[in-house]
């Protein structure tokens, strides 16, 4: 039916009925734009839409329609779109899965502010859900670390080198600063207390055993987090928005061989390093404020670190750095996959890529503690 483009109101106390007719496409909507937008305002019992009698229904009027029925969720009435074409209630159901409904929006987020239960379980599914991605990761790592090309392999290792560049050598300046004034702050505070009990050389094994076995590494893991894992998500996040992943499937590599691999075995190699750069930075700075706050000399600090100091300690903080670096490289990994083709998703998922690494370490860290408390090491 050919015509104007118009829509009649036929009001009762429980429902009003619109009539549409004319052109409902992109070309002829403007006509009735204000008129829809004048009845979502007014206080309708419910809605009901018949659409049958138009000439031309495209996604301009399936757009209108959804417009409709979120302004109908909205205030909590019933909405009802009829058509006796086919065609045009397939593609305004198509338009409704697609719009992220302001209702269904509302309601999804309503329930998980009020069910605090329904949170728990999509976080752990999640968690789930990533632990699966990473097994994946990891043997798909292993496998595709093995090149099908004659030249394959020196570009592997090419690669290695320029990550662990980025990731090791670039970050030893800030992870050597951080723990010298850690250090420092760490025999300052010992020495203030324990000058009360007139037992300041024990600052001297305060320090080491504290920051081999602990600080160093932890605050190793969490620079690394925060400077290479979220660097790890931007990158393979803008690759995945630029379907630079999809291209090197495309061209027949294996994007985990090729993106992944380099970049978690840069990080196994570089982190334990970074921890021992952080040991030698801290011990710089106990026995630097050692020197000036109670008159300990670098050679009666280096003694007596020599002396008490088992060499145990410093093999702790070293044992936990490669299974850290495992748990950045996949969680900063994951999450960079996961970056959908927006810019805001790329600064959400890096944002949650750090915060993620940070409390996946803490919580390695500390379970470390318990296991080495457990073997009286």
């Amino acid at each position: 039916m050919s015509g104007s483009t118009d829509i009649q109101v036929h009001k009762s106390e429980k429902v009003w009925t619109l009539r549409a007719s004319g052109d409902w496409s992109v070309k002829g909507i403007h006509q009735i734009d204000d008129k829809l937008r004048t009845i979502e305002t007014s206080d309708f019992p419910a809605l009901v839409i018949d659409t049958s009698d138009v000439s031309s229904f495209d996604t301009g009027g399936a757009w209108l329609i959804e417009r409709l029925r979120e302004s109908a969720a909205q205030s909590g009435r019933s909405f009802e779109h009829r058509d006796t074409n086919n065609k045009h209630t397939e593609l305004a159901k198509v338009v409704q899965l697609n719009s992220g409904s302001t209702g269904r929006f509302e309601q999804e987020t309503s329930q998980i502010r009020t069910n605090p239960l329904a949170t728990l379980g999509m976080l752990v599914h999640s968690a789930g859900q990533d632990f699966v991605t990473g097994c994946f990761l990891i043997g798909s790592s292993l496998n595709g670390s093995k090149s099908r090309s004659r030249h394959g392999g020196m570009r592997r290792v090419t690669s290695l080198i320029n990550q662990m560049d980025h990731m090791g050598l670039r970050a030893v300046p800030v992870i050597a600063l951080m723990s010298f004034l850690i250090g420092a702050i760490i025999a300052q505070q010992g020495a203030y207390q324990l000058k009360f009990y007139g037992e300041e050389l024990l600052t001297v094994y305060l320090v080491a055993i504290l920051h081999f076995r602990e600080i160093a590494v932890l605050l190793t893991a969490v620079m690394v987090a925060g400077r290479t894992g979220s660097a790890i998500t931007a990158e393979i996040g803008t690759m995945k928005m630029r379907e630079e992943i999809d291209a090197l499937d495309v061209i027949g590599l294996n994007p985990v061989g090729v993106l992944i691999f380099p970049r978690l075995l840069a990080l196994i190699i570089v982190l334990p390093i970074l921890t021992l750069v952080s040991d030698i930075a801290g011990i710089a700075g106990a026995i630097f404020i050692s020197n000036i706050y109670i008159d300990i000399t670098p050679s009666q600090f280096l003694e007596a670190l020599n002396l008490e100091v088992e060499i145990s300690h410093l093999y702790v903080g070293l044992v936990k750095a490669p299974f850290m670096a495992v748990l950045i490289g996949l969680i900063a990994t994951i999450e960079g996959l996961k970056v959908g083709g927006s810019a805001e998703s790329l600064g959400q998922k890096t944002t949650s890529a750090v915060v993620k690494s940070i409390f996946a370490v803490i919580l390695l860290d500390g379970l470390f503690a318990i296991f080495f408390s457990i073997i009286d090491v």
